[in-house]
């Protein structure tokens, strides 16, 4: 049988395209990804002020497609144009609240933080993403020469700065000093894992903070990623990421969660991390570190089957 052809719409964020490919990769279609590009000051206007045309934004040509999964704020006008221009029969799926009439979509993918209600919305336990325990499995080993095998270890996935929270050196070597202590008592090696966030100047912290005796990966590696994921016997992330604290979700391993000050009220971000927490995901970073058990979360293969379940 062949299969469905997929077109992905984001704005190139590496948030977007986990959440878009991982849910085309979980319901088995063939896919191309097109980065949105609005036109002139449409880039500056919400898309409920926005006309439904492709005067709007830079020429999308696919050749031909089945299924529209978008991400972002830029991609929501090119999804609602290109289904409704279309000579046959598309369903579009957007992930996020779109901040437009929900009926202008088949699906709305929407985290459970969000709030979002609607019959054709689908609620996520925190965000889909495209990592899978198969790709954990097979990149197991792609550190372990590098490490101290007389050891276990303690992953820390660092993010970035945004309008919430400040990465200044003091915020960062408050959590860098936790986990030195945790790392002393427990006999811990650490694997540090920046994302496309992080700035060069914390990873350049890191490495003189932690020194040789840890390992510090230096550049985007999503080998590393996995390894350090299914490597680590802890898990600790940065507060300011849903999408990471969601992907550590499906090791089932203990994640602790590294706050940072908020500049502004970082309400969202707290609702998620609640949530987490009830569910016993997750705990705040303090001094100590302990094991505990939770229902592995792997909420991408769940929304696929619930959606090919309601287009079949």
């Amino acid at each position: 049988m062949t299969k469905l052809k997929g077109l992905l719409l984001t704005e190139g964020m590496h948030g977007m395209i986990s959440q878009v490919e991982g849910l085309a990769n979980a319901l088995d279609i063939d896919f191309t990804h097109h980065k949105v590009e609005l036109n002139s000051f449409w880039k500056l206007i919400p898309p409920k002020f926005t006309p439904v045309s492709n005067f709007t934004f830079n020429q999308i040509n696919p050749k031909d497609f089945d299924i529209i999964i978008s991400c972002g704020r830029k991609s929501v006008i090119p999804s609602i144009y290109l289904k409704k221009n279309s000579e046959k029969k598309i369903y579009n799926i957007h992930i996020q609240d779109p901040k437009v009439d929900l009926k202008n979509f088949d699906f709305v993918v929407a985290p459970d933080h969000d709030g979002l209600t609607g019959e054709n919305v689908i609620l996520s336990k925190g965000s889909i993403h495209y990592l899978t325990k198969e790709e954990m499995i097979h990149n197991h080993e792609y550190l372990s020469g590098r490490l101290n095998k007389e050891k276990e270890y303690l992953t820390l996935i660092v993010g970035g700065p945004n309008k919430y929270y400040h990465y200044n050196d003091k915020n960062i070597s408050n959590i860098f000093d936790k986990i030195k202590n945790i790392l002393e008592k427990n006999n811990l090696q650490a694997i540090i894992i920046p994302s496309m966030r992080t700035p060069k100047k914390i990873i350049e912290l890191s490495n003189n903070y932690f020194g040789k005796e840890h390992l510090v990966i230096n550049d985007i590696d999503k080998k590393a990623y996995l390894s350090g994921l299914s490597l680590a016997k802890y898990i600790v992330v940065t507060c300011d990421s849903t999408s990471m604290i969601s992907e550590a979700a499906l090791t089932g391993k203990p994640i602790y969660i590294a706050e940072i000050p908020s500049k502004i009220d970082d309400y969202r971000f707290r609702r998620f991390r609640e949530l987490f927490a009830k569910l016993n995901i997750v705990k705040n970073l303090n001094e100590k570190v302990e094991i505990w058990n939770y229902e592995i979360l792997d909420e991408t293969n769940r929304i696929a089957k619930e959606i090919k379940r309601k287009i079949s």
